[in-house]
């Protein structure tokens, strides 16, 4: 069974905002002229940014922040995010793969970010009643 997909813009703005929370402000998040110098295509989201979105799809389908008993992803690419209004997207998608034992259902989930998987092992167990709503 697969859930709806779930999509997350982000922006340059939002960065901002998670550095500050994070405490993280590292130039790659932020500065065009570093990134493209340590080798990267530009300024790309946190990683912990980008697994907190999924993160919150998770939470969404399950319908309660505490059905959620494990969540775990690898990076594999970085999300790009260009310096203007639109920022980017990032596409959360999920299949409900099986109950793990009474009352624990395995999510596989797949993030990308124009087409491209940006997370690679990203699975999630849920609690109780999983309804996918």
């Amino acid at each position: 069974m697969e859930l709806p997909v779930k999509t997350f813009r982000v922006t340059r703005a939002d960065l901002v905002r998670y550095a500050g929370a994070s405490g993280d402000f590292n130039p790659i998040h932020w500065s065009d002229r570093f990134a493209t110098k340590v080798g990267l295509p530009g300024v790309i989201a946190h990683g912990m940014f980008t697994m907190a979105l999924v993160g919150r799809a998770v939470t969404e389908w399950a319908g309660d922040p505490a059905a959620v008993v494990e969540y775990g992803v690898r990076f594999t690419r970085p999300v790009v995010v260009p310096d203007d209004e639109e920022g980017t997207e990032i596409e959360v998608r999920a299949v409900v793969r099986d109950a793990t034992e009474p009352g624990l259902t395995r999510l596989d989930l797949t993030a990308t970010c124009h087409g491209e998987k940006v997370l690679a092992q990203a699975r999630a167990t849920v609690r109780g009643s999983f309804t996918g709503a």
